[in-house]
């Protein structure tokens, strides 16, 4: 357990627990500050890279269609 002393810009969180992560998100649950890794991937770019195969021509289309089935 480590203790950090609440200054007026705030709290310094080490380097070390952080790791190699380049962006957190800081939230207030209750009465915990939770700090968490933010991805570096954008979920969206990540759509379509292991596509599915099936004889469906027009999917790219009617995605909409076919996801509410």
């Amino acid at each position: 357990m480590m203790k950090a002393k609440v200054t007026q810009q705030g709290v310094l969180i080490p380097k070390q627990l952080l790791g190699d992560v380049d962006e957190v998100e800081i939230r207030k649950e209750q009465n915990h500050i939770v700090v968490a890794p933010v991805s570096s991937t954008d979920p969206i770019l990540e759509l379509g890279q292991h596509p599915i195969d099936d004889d469906i021509s027009d999917a790219s289309i009617n995605h909409d269609r076919y996801l509410h089935r």
